[in-house]
């Protein structure tokens, strides 16, 4: 059995941990901190784990990085980089589901997070962890930034376009819905239930962080510099996240061969579903799948790519996990081949 520790575990994101975790059967959860509910039990603060994990909650100095094997950080981005200066010199792995070492540099990261950046030598060791694209790199990594929840989504469904050079990168147009608990579990203006129930909004226009993560990423994939259109909107759902991606190919395609591209670049990935019609966030809730629909519109000549998943499941604390499995070279479904919950 593996130990693990999980800082800042009473989000969404952190409870998702926990619930993941608690039925893998390769690890132990041995701490869980909050700073300011130490002392409470995990329970009081996460009501469905009543009877399942009553651990008490710890201050994160408590923690002996000597007795364990991978530690998480579920904090907000700006607090992470913190605990990861000093947890780095540790003999221990880490998975950070904050932003703070997603981006390609300090400079880049302060002018779309417009925070400072305290410890800009973690970005030399920090791997991205999209875990289908750099399985190889997250194998041997210390520290994996954990990809976000859009980028998760819009990545994914935009990878085997760019890394085959099918698509014009400079005229990329990425349109996502998320559920409401993608802004987090502290209560907010935008997401009070009268503003958000039987409503439905863009936000983060032009600016949206997410934005340079997916255009790096993508950049990447595609060893060219790509541009992107990205807007995010609100959904009045709890969770959940449907990409819609519009491209241009660079020459004619059938949509045959198209969802056959698809098909042979994900050939080996276990979450990845290509399905036959559109995307359904109902079809991956509390779920790490993937559900792509990629079409090819020839009135048009564009290339439609639609992309379902769960935001708290693959676009974050089943994603860390699915690295985790990989960083302790188990296998990558290890504890998250779940079935979808629907309705």
């Amino acid at each position: 059995m593996f130990n693990i520790g999980i800082i800042g575990a009473t989000g969404y994101t952190g409870s998702e941990l926990v619930r993941i975790l608690f039925n893998h059967p390769d690890v132990s959860i041995k701490i869980i901190t909050s700073e300011s509910h130490k002392g409470k039990k995990f329970s009081e603060i996460h009501p469905q784990f009543k009877g399942i994990v009553d651990h008490d909650l710890k201050s994160a100095k408590e923690i002996n990085p000597a007795k364990l094997d991978i530690i998480f950080l579920a904090l907000p981005h700006g607090i992470s980089m913190r605990f990861i200066r000093d947890l780095i010199k540790e003999d221990i792995k880490i998975i950070d589901l904050s932003g703070d070492f997603r981006l390609s540099n300090k400079a880049v990261y302060e002018e779309w997070y417009k925070t400072e950046h305290t410890f800009p030598e973690g970005f030399e060791q920090a791997v991205f962890g999209i875990s289908e694209l750099y399985e190889d790199k997250i194998k041997d990594a210390k520290l994996v930034a954990n990809p976000g929840c859009f980028p998760t989504g819009a990545i994914l469904a935009l990878a085997p376009l760019v890394s085959k050079n099918l698509i014009d990168k400079k005229k990329i147009i990425i349109d996502s819905k998320t559920g409401v608990t993608g802004a987090g579990i502290n209560p907010k203006s935008v997401t009070h239930f009268p503003n958000v129930n039987e409503n439905f909004m863009p936000y983060g226009i032009k600016t949206h962080r997410h934005t340079i993560e997916i255009q790096e990423q993508l950049s990447k994939i595609g060893n060219d510099g790509v541009t992107i259109q990205f807007t995010p909107h609100l959904l009045p759902v709890d969770r959940g996240i449907l990409t819609s991606s519009y491209t241009t190919p660079l020459k004619g395609i059938r949509e045959e061969e198209l969802k056959t591209i698809f098909k042979d670049f994900y050939t080996d990935s276990a979450f990845i579903r290509i399905i036959e019609d559109v995307p359904e966030l109902k079809n991956v809730r509390a779920t790490n799948f993937v559900d792509i629909y990629p079409a090819y519109d020839i009135r048009t000549n564009n290339i439609l790519v639609f992309s379902a998943i769960d935001n708290l499941v693959k676009g974050a604390a089943g994603q860390a996990v699915q690295n985790m499995n990989i960083m302790l070279n188990l296998k990558q479904e290890s504890g998250l081949y779940q079935v979808p919950i629907r309705p």
